[in-house]
């Protein structure tokens, strides 16, 4: 359970820093600023959580649920 825990808690945090960037920086329309957050943050969750995403895929492979 750790492994999804750490996964999702650090794609929330990487969606809630890059909005937090584009608001910054002049994005203020609510629709436009939460998709391209979503987008932008899943293309950085792909390449700075592989690690993390690796060890989900293993525990679900394993079947491990603690």
């Amino acid at each position: 359970m750790r492994p999804f825990l750490v996964y999702t808690a650090s794609r929330l945090g990487l969606f809630a820093v890059t909005l937090g960037v584009l608001f910054l920086i002049g994005i203020h329309n609510v629709f436009w600023l939460i998709v391209i957050s979503f987008v932008i943050s899943g293309m950085a969750s792909y390449v700075l959580l592989s690690r993390q995403r690796d060890a989900v895929s293993e525990q679900i492979s394993k079947g491990h649920r603690g």
